[in-house]
């Protein structure tokens, strides 16, 4: 065997203990698959090296094999037999092999899997700017991109695209995924469309190209798959996968909506030519509500990014996010996306949803452009009107008919007595509600421990007549659901003005009123509640989220396996469906990196981010942040004003990021050096100094300079200058103050000094901006500064 390929090293770990990333060098996936399939594989003297510390029979028994850009992973998993769990001995040998690049525990993680006016919003469809933006020609850009024409996104979730998504499925016969007048499929794409259970090689054409599934991992964890509970197959039982593919780039599907003729229009993707490639990771959680999310094993996600690079996907859209940080070396999506990269595929990543704390970004590799969630002006009223004639802004897309008014209760006050606690009384949890004091009439429920679609449920379950849900947040966001009774969503505030009638009415009565589709809504966009907040709790030197893009009650096409709740007893279909998440915001941006890059095929998928960050939409120089379409900062999910920690650079901008003037390339070895333990470079610098297009500095002590270089893109003779809008409580210079470039492709560098002055705050953040211009192009940087 050969001694360790420095350039391919991942950092080493000394973490975890089942499961084992062993390295050969100098074998490609298919030939050390064929040699395990032979039995010829000597897992180089590996195996033999173990024999030696004491155990004549091979504890390791050999699961699967990935090769990343050179690297084959050879996953083990070992068990002390007379104890069937780990031995530290094995262990710790493991990590001292030099041909062992890493250690981790393979355990189930809980990840999160994260059209119609979305993309009119950012006006990728329309010739005139109407809906929140200025006019910026983004019809230009599809015509420019071909409509993203062989372009291949690999979506890791459960869905086809042109973008390379790590997902629960697909549903392949949706109109969204037709081929209708597609040419013929790519001569780059390598891939295949595998065989499964109620899914056929045949279910592919020239739009959903391919189709994979992976789940070693996930049985040798939990026994084989239920196949109840999920298809054994890239068929899409959840409606996630198929949701996020469609965005990227279904094709324009006529009069859809979603249930009661809401959200009527046209469907689309951002991207609508481009091909799509499925990589189902994620799996049903044995005994579990499809609702409560699915798993996915990084084994599992190491195969399938290993698949898509090989299989010649451009793009990557993932809506996976893991339920807590943990190192790059130990994070299955940073380890395949800096391989992914390496190969120059972009990848974009969802945020999470766990917002509005602070510290909860996910997927927060340098590598990944990760994506917040953000409204847009399209709303779905249904007010609640009160016996006292008071009238209450709801959101519902839960189509009804109430003729009357009914009797109002709280929930709190017709729970079935020792059912619920302080904590979650009046949350209308399953099993808490008395039959007796419910049926037929209207309950409101509170927020809190349960699904808001299962709270309908519970109503239903006790025939009450419909119920209103509190929203959890004093925001201006209500992210709607399609209940399986009469039910509408008011503002947190709202909910205790009707709480107050209730208790001071003798007979409280309300009714529903149905729902309608508002367009042009005010203010557009905003932040959603859910969407997760920087700083980066990994690395807080490195700013995260990147961008923001539409996330908030996106429609798009639907597993007809799935009803829109998701829940067993709802056993409606439709073709196509509502859903909120950074999970949906991800695929706008993905779309849109697909069409840069067929628009520019040279590009480095560094550049392509740059572009999407640096052109994020903003307001004027004189007024750092982002404007909504009423010329204001966008606000958080309360009405304040949000921060790059919401955001990053500012909600992306279609049309602007294909001609950004100047971009922050970075490169493999770029990435490699800045990593922890790179076994390369004893001194580590500070990511701070990473040629990243935004800059983040934690715990300023004093001074700080950092370098950055850009390269020419925009035209041969340029000069740009810089502008500065300083954090509050520092002071910020550039040097030189003008890039002057002679020829497309040159590269300038310059210095950022950045230094703490009266008024910083020890710990706290604050934010500023930066910028390059040349009159033309704005080439913009949002920076975050504290203390120390």
């Amino acid at each position: 065997m050969e001694s360790r390929c420095n350039e391919e090293i991942i950092p080493q770990s000394r973490f975890g203990h089942i499961q084992a990333l062993g390295r050969m060098c100098g074998l490609t996936l298919h030939e050390a698959r064929s040699l395990v399939h032979k039995g010829d594989l000597d897992i180089p003297s590996l195996i033999h090296r173990f024999s030696d510390v004491g155990d004549s029979r091979s504890p390791f028994w050999v699961f699967g094999l990935a090769s990343l850009s050179g690297i084959v992973f050879l996953q083990l998993i070992h068990v002390d037999r007379s104890s069937n769990k780990p031995s530290l001995k094995w262990i710790f040998f493991l990590t001292e092999r030099e041909e062992v690049v890493s250690v981790f525990k393979s355990e189930p993680r809980r990840y999160s899997l994260q059209t119609t006016r979305s993309w009119d919003f950012v006006n990728l469809l329309e010739q005139q700017g109407q809906h929140g933006f200025t006019n910026t020609n983004n019809q230009q850009l599809l015509h420019k991109a071909n409509y993203g024409k062989d372009v291949i996104v690999g979506v890791l979730d459960s869905v086809f695209s042109d973008a390379f998504l790590l997902n629960p499925g697909v549903w392949p016969e949706s109109h969204s995924f037709s081929d209708e007048g597609m040419e013929p499929i790519p001569n780059s794409w390598k891939g295949i469309c595998q065989n499964g259970v109620a899914f056929q090689p045949s279910n592919c054409n020239r739009k959903l190209i391919g189709a994979r599934y992976y789940l070693k991992g996930y049985e040798a964890y939990y026994g084989r798959l239920n196949d109840t509970e999920d298809y054994r197959s890239p068929r899409d039982k959840d409606g996630h996968g198929t949701h996020t593919a469609s965005t990227i780039g279904g094709r324009r599907v006529a009069n859809i909506s979603v249930l009661g003729g809401l959200a009527s229009g046209t469907a689309t993707g951002g991207a609508p030519l481009v091909r799509l490639a499925i990589y189902k990771v994620c799996w049903a959680i044995p005994n579990h509500l499809k609702l409560e999310g699915d798993t996915c094993f990084d084994e599992d996600m190491l195969a399938a990014f290993d698949d898509a690079i090989a299989d010649g996907v451009n793009v990557l859209s993932i809506s996976i996010v893991p339920s807590s940080l943990k190192p790059y070396e130990q994070d299955g999506i940073a380890i395949g996306a800096l391989h992914a990269v390496k190969a120059n595929i972009v990848v974009a990543c969802s945020a999470g949803n766990e917002g509005p704390s602070l510290s909860t970004v996910r997927n927060v590799a340098p590598w990944i452009i990760t994506v917040g969630a953000s409204s847009i002006d399209r709303v779905f009223n249904s007010p609640v009107l009160l016996g006292n004639g008071m009238k209450i802004e709801g959101q519902t897309v839960t189509p009804f008919q109430l003729d009357k008014m009914y009797s109002l209760v709280y929930a709190g006050d017709v729970e079935v007595p020792g059912t619920t606690t302080n904590s979650t009384t009046g949350q209308c949890l399953d099993g808490t509600l008395s039959p007796e004091l419910v049926k037929g009439k209207i309950v409101l429920c509170l927020s809190g421990y349960s699904y808001n679609v299962k709270k309908g449920l519970e109503v239903k379950r006790v025939q009450g007549i419909g119920f209103i849900l509190q929203n959890p947040v004093n925001g201006i966001g209500i992210s709607v659901d399609a209940h399986v009774l009469p039910g509408t969503a008011v503002f947190s505030n709202d909910s205790t003005t009707i709480l107050n009638y209730i208790r001071t009415s003798k007979n409280p009565m309300a009714t529903l009123i149905p729902p309608e589709t508002i367009l042009n809504s005010k203010p557009a966009p905003f932040m959603a509640s859910f969407s997760s907040m920087g700083p980066n709790g990994l690395e807080p030197n490195i700013l995260k989220p990147d961008i923001t893009a539409p996330g908030l009650n996106i429609l798009a096409a639907w597993s007809e396996a799935s009803s829109p709740t998701k829940l067993p007893d709802d056993h409606r279909v439709v073709k196509y469906n509502i859903d909120s998440g950074t999970s949906m915001s991800c695929p706008h941006v993905a779309a849109i990196a697909a069409l840069i890059k067929a628009i520019h095929p040279d590009w480095s998928s560094a550049m392509i981010r740059s572009a999407l960050i640096t052109t994020g939409f903003s307001s004027s120089l004189g007024t750092a942040g982002l404007k909504n379409n009423m010329g204001q900062p966008i606000t958080d999910a309360n009405g304040s004003p949000a921060t790059p920690f919401h955001y990053g650079a500012g909600h992306f901008q279609p049309s602007k990021a294909e001609d950004p003037g100047l971009v922050y390339d970075t490169t493999y070895n770029d990435y490699f050096l800045f990593l922890p333990n790179n076994s390369t470079n004893k001194f580590v610098p500070s990511p701070s100094n990473l040629n990243y297009p935004s800059l983040a500095i934690a715990k300023l002590e004093g001074i700080m300079t950092v370098n950055r270089t850009l390269t020419n893109v925009g035209s041969n003779s340029s000069s740009y200058n810089s502008t500065i809008i300083p954090p509050v409580g520092y002071s910020v210079e550039i040097s030189p103050t003008t890039l002057n470039f002679s020829y497309l492709g040159e590269k300038k560098s310059f210095s950022i000094t950045v230094k703490s002055e009266i008024g910083s705050r020890r710990d706290e953040y604050s934010f500023g901006w930066y910028m390059w211009s040349d009159g033309i192009h704005m080439v913009r940087s949002p920076i975050a500064v504290s203390s120390a």
